[in-house]
């Protein structure tokens, strides 16, 4: 059973920048095609961007396109989102999981999601 822990959210001002984690716990290797998603109250999950298990194929949501960028480091079995340019709308709790199947940008195609870390970006 892959268990996966986000950490490195916070509060930031617009603007600013922040680097999330995803760590499989204990000695678990995330093979797996990765995704970061998000949440407000009251919302759906939303996409926000999936790499490939070698990762060379990467995929960002249009409101984060340019800003925002997904990587991995196979060997710390761990995957980061580096948000830079941040903006109050990027305000919600962050999750990642790894994909199962069916389409790469709908969270009904991961499993495993890790509790979430909160972003929270002043005006």
């Amino acid at each position: 059973q892959v268990q996966l822990v986000e950490s490195g959210g916070g509060l930031v001002q617009a603007g600013g920048s922040l680097r999330l984690s995803c760590a499989a716990s204990g000695r678990t290797e995330i093979r797996y095609r990765m995704g970061w998603f998000r949440q407000t109250t009251g919302k759906e999950r939303e996409f926000v961007a999936t790499i490939s298990w070698i990762g060379a194929n990467t995929a960002y949501a249009d409101s984060v396109k340019g800003r925002f960028t997904i990587s991995r480091d196979n060997v710390k079995n761990t995957v980061y989102l580096q948000m830079n340019s941040l903006k109050p709308e990027d305000t919600a709790v962050y999750y990642c999981a790894r994909y199962i199947s069916g389409t790469t940008v709908t969270a009904g195609s991961y499993a495993s999601w890790g509790p979430g870390t909160q972003v929270t970006v002043s005006s």
